[in-house]
C-alpha cells in the first residue's frame, strides 16, 4: 500500500462503491478532490448552482436505486444545495451530499464561509457528520452509502475540512456496498392472504422508494392473480403500468373522484412503500388517524414509518422489493369476491385520463398531450417541478414503464430541468422530456447551460402563461380579484435557449406543437419549445375567471 492524499482516497472509495457520476459546482475548499477526480473513472457534470447540482444527484437516485453523489463548496455552496437535500428527504432519495469545509483548526471562528452543518442540515438528512481524519474515509463512504439506502433512503451530508483532504494516510478500502433488502415473515404472509381472501372492496397504493423494475413484474402479476386494483402516490406512476388492466389511477393532488370514493370505501388498504403524506392523503383526509376506519395493511422498509401517522391493522417491515418476492407465493381465493373491481377502477381511470377539456385560447394542452401520447415512446422519461402545469402530465400521461418519471414528491420547484439532465445522462439512449412552468423554469433555467455543455439531448416543454399560476389559483380562490405577487415580465424563453446553441421554437397553437417537437427531436441537440399558454387556461377543469366567479358567489 502507499500513502494517499484524504482526496485520493474519498474518489477511489466511490469508484469502489460503484458512483455512476458526480453532479459539482467546484470550489476551492475541495480542491484535492478535483485534483484526484482528474485522474478517476467518474464522470464530472459541472453545474451552474448547487440546488441544480443536488437536484441532479436527487434524480439520479430517484431512477437508479443508487446514491446521487453531490459536491459543493462550504458556506453558500452548501446553503444553495439545501434545496435538493430537502427533496431527496422528503422524496426518499438515496443521496450523499460532499460539502467542503474550513480547516480544523479554524474552527468555532466563524472563519471564511463557516457553517456548523451539523446543526444545518440535522434536520433534513439521515446522517450529518464531519470527516476529521484521512484513514478514516473509507469507514465514512461505507457507511454514508449504507446509511442513504437502508430502511427509508434519504440524504447523508459529509463534511470535508480542507487540510484533512491534503493529509495522507495509508488505509485499506472496505468490500463495496450492497443493497440490504428486509422480507416480510410467513406468519405476516399467511395473515395478509386471508385478509385479501375476505375482502370484498380491496385496494392496492404502491409508493416510495426501494422499488426495482422485477419487483414491480412481480406485484403485476400479484395484482393479477388476485384481481386487485392498484394505484400510484403522487408522482409514483411509473410503479405499476398505466394501461394494464389492475390499473386504477393515482393518488395525488386532482385525484379523480372515483378513485378518492373507492379507497374511502374500501374494506382493504395495501399500502406498499409509501407513507401517504399530505398530498396523496388529501390533506391527512382521506385516512382517521391515528386509528383508520378502513383496514390497513401498511408495508414499508423502515420500521420507524409503521405506525407512525397511522396505525395499521397489519403492519408489515419490508422493502418493496422484499416483499415483492413473497407476494409471488400467496395463493388468490378459488372464487374472487371482487372479480369485477379491478375492471370498474380502470375503466373510471382511463375514462379520467383520456378525458379533452377544452381550455381558454389557441394552445390547448389536451392536445399537446395527445400528440405526446401518440407519437413518445414507453420507455421515455418525464421529470417535471411544481406548478400547476404539471397538471396535464399526471393526469394525461399513461406511465408505462419503470423508472420513467422523475417528479419532486416534495413540491419542489424548479426540478424538473435539471432532473431531465441527469436522466439523460444516466439514460441517453432514453428519450428524456421536461415540463416547466415559466416560473418553474426559472427557478434553475441556468442548468440549460448544464445541459448543452454536456450535449445532454432533452426536450424542454415550457409551458408559459406568465405568471406563478398556483399561486394565482389559490388567490383567486381565496382572494378572488385580488392578485398579488404572482405575475410575472418574462424573457424570450426561445431567444435564450438558442444563445446556448440549442434548437429552440416558440409555439403558439396546438397545431404547432407537433411538427416543432419532430424538427426538436431530430435535431439531437438540446432543444427548448416554448407554449404560450392564455393566462386564463389554469387548470383542465376550470378557467381562472371561474375560480374567481364561484369564489365571489361564495362570499
Amino acid at each position: 500500500m502507499s500513502q494517499k492524499t484524504g482526496g485520493q482516497l474519498l474518489v477511489e472509495a466511490l469508484e469502489l462503491h460503484g458512483a455512476e457520476r458526480v453532479f459539482c459546482v467546484p470550489g476551492e475548499s475541495y480542491l484535492a478532490v478535483l485534483d484526484a477526480l482528474h485522474d478517476a473513472s467518474i464522470p464530472v457534470t459541472i453545474c451552474r448552482q448547487e440546488g441544480g447540482a443536488a437536484m441532479m444527484a436527487d434524480a439520479h437516485g430517484k431512477l437508479t436505486g443508487k446514491p446521487g453523489i453531490c459536491m459543493v463548496t462550504r458556506g453558500p455552496g452548501a446553503t444553495n444545495a439545501a434545496a435538493g437535500v430537502h427533496v431527496a428527504m422528503q422524496d426518499s432519495t438515496p443521496m450523499i451530499l460532499f460539502i467542503g469545509q474550513i480547516e480544523r483548526g479554524m474552527r468555532e471562528r466563524e472563519a471564511f464561509q463557516e457553517v456548523d452543518y451539523r446543526q444545518m442540515f440535522g434536520g433534513m438528512a439521515k446522517w450529518v457528520a464531519e470527516i476529521d481524519q484521512a484513514d478514516r474515509v473509507p469507514e465514512f463512504i461505507s457507511r454514508a452509502y449504507h446509511v442513504a439506502t437502508s430502511g427509508r433512503p434519504g440524504p447523508v451530508v459529509l463534511a470535508l475540512p480542507e487540510d484533512m483532504l491534503v493529509e495522507m494516510a495509508d488505509v485499506t478500502q472496505p468490500s463495496p456496498w450492497q443493497q440490504v433488502e428486509t422480507h416480510p415473515g410467513l406468519t405476516q404472509m399467511a395473515d395478509l392472504q386471508k385478509r385479501l381472501w375476505a375482502a370484498e372492496r380491496p385496494i392496492a397504493i404502491l409508493g416510495g422508494s426501494r422499488w426495482s423494475e422485477d419487483a414491480v413484474a412481480a406485484f403485476t402479476r400479484f395484482a393479477e392473480r388476485f384481481d386487485l386494483p392498484v394505484a400510484c402516490s403522487f408522482r409514483r406512476q411509473a410503479l405499476f403500468d398505466n394501461l394494464h388492466p389492475n390499473y386504477a389511477g393515482d393518488v395525488g393532488i386532482g385525484i379523480n373522484p372515483k378513485l378518492l370514493e373507492r379507497i374511502k370505501t374500501s374494506d382493504l388498504i395495501l399500502l406498499v412503500g409509501g407513507r401517504l403524506s399530505e398530498m396523496p392523503s388529501q390533506s391527512y383526509t382521506l385516512l382517521d388517524i391515528p386509528q383508520p376506519a378502513q383496514p390497513l395493511v401498511h408495508v414499508h422498509p423502515d420500521a420507524e414509518e409503521l405506525g407512525r401517522v397511522y396505525r395499521p391493522s397489519l403492519a408489515v417491515h419490508a422493502s418493496p422489493t422484499g416483499f415483492c418476492k413473497a407476494v409471488e407465493g400467496l395463493q388468490p381465493p378459488t372464487e374472487a369476491r371482487n372479480k369485477s373491481q379491478a375492471e370498474e377502477a380502470h375503466a373510471d381511470y382511463l375514462a379520467w385520463s383520456g378525458a379533452r377539456p377544452q381550455v381558454p385560447g389557441a394552445l390547448q394542452m389536451s392536445d399537446v398531450m395527445e400528440w405526446i401520447e401518440a407519437n413518445v415512446a414507453d420507455d421515455a422519461i418525464f421529470t417535471n417541478g411544481a406548478g400547476n402545469f404539471a397538471t396535464w402530465v399526471h393526469r394525461f400521461h399513461r406511465f408505462r414503464k419503470f423508472a420513467t418519471q422523475a417528479a419532486p414528491t416534495s413540491g419542489s420547484m424548479g426540478y424538473g430541468l435539471p432532473a431531465a439532465v441527469s436522466a439523460k445522462l444516466t439514460f441517453p439512449e432514453r428519450e428524456t422530456i421536461c415540463f416547466a412552468g415559466d416560473g418553474c423554469f426559472q427557478m434553475t433555467m441556468q442548468e440549460f447551460g448544464t445541459a448543452c455543455q454536456e450535449g445532454a439531448a432533452i426536450i424542454v416543454v415550457l409551458v408559459d402563461n406568465g405568471m406563478y399560476g398556483t399561486i394565482r389559483m389559490h388567490q383567486e380562490r381565496h382572494y378572488p380579484g385580488r392578485p398579488s405577487a404572482t405575475k410575472l415580465v418574462n424573457p424570450d424563453f426561445a431567444a435564450l435557449a438558442s444563445s446556448y446553441g440549442a434548437h429552440a421554437e416558440t409555439v403558439h397553437t396546438s397545431d404547432d406543437f407537433g411538427p416543432a417537437f419532430e424538427r426538436a427531436r431530430a435535431t439531437g441537440k438540446p432543444a427548448l419549445l416554448h407554449l404560450v399558454l392564455d393566462p386564463e387556461a389554469i387548470t383542465p377543469a376550470a378557467s381562472l375567471s371561474q375560480i374567481r366567479e364561484a369564489a365571489q358567489a361564495k362570499s
